[in-house]
């Protein structure tokens, strides 16, 4: 049985932000490890490791708040959700959200404005000479992946016909 080119850009998709934490968090480490091994071994460390894992953690908190997201796992309080009916969870659920979208590109524009401000006049990193708006291009992206992952699950579940099961699942309450 052959795989074909769609179901792998489509697991590619579907696991994008697992990908790339993994991806992060074993650059993280392994630049840890050997700036551990070479203190142990010589004393001295590598300096560019330092900066690296700095970088690498930084794309995988932004990457992981995407992801949370996706998975709808965000921490939220939810017991007032318990006071009304399924109907009504849905649609505050839904007001929630929206706000939660409209903030997240409000802060994935001004993090724009400041990069592309920051590309005018670019500041390298100190060890890997890194322009470092590139580095923290993650922000806008970030907050822009989360909101379509936000977006995306409710289309998702549209598609389905189980929109309500978003405030099902979340209070562990069957339909009122």
């Amino acid at each position: 049985m052959s795989v074909r080119p769609v179901d792998v850009v489509r697991g590619l998709y579907d696991r994008f932000e697992e990908i790339f934490c993994v991806t992060c968090v074993g650059v993280m480490v392994a630049c840890l490890m050997l700036q551990v091994g070479t203190r142990w071994v010589t004393g001295a460390g590598v300096a560019w490791t330092e900066e690296l894992s700095r970088f690498a953690f930084l794309w995988t908190v932004f990457s992981a708040a995407a992801l949370v997201a996706k998975q709808g796992a965000h921490v939220r309080i939810s017991a007032h959700f318990l006071l009304l009916p399924v109907k009504y969870r849905f649609y505050f659920r839904m007001f929630t959200d929206s706000l939660w979208v409209i903030f997240n590109l409000y802060v994935a524009w001004i993090s724009w404005e400041v990069i592309s401000g920051a590309l005018d006049f670019p500041e390298r990193s100190p060890t890997l000479q890194i322009i470092r708006a590139y580095v923290e291009m993650i922000i806008p992206c970030g907050f822009i992946l989360m909101s379509w992952r936000i977006v995306e699950g409710y289309f998702v579940r549209w598609r389905k016909g189980t929109t309500y099961s978003i405030v099902e699942e979340q209070i562990g309450a069957g339909r009122d």
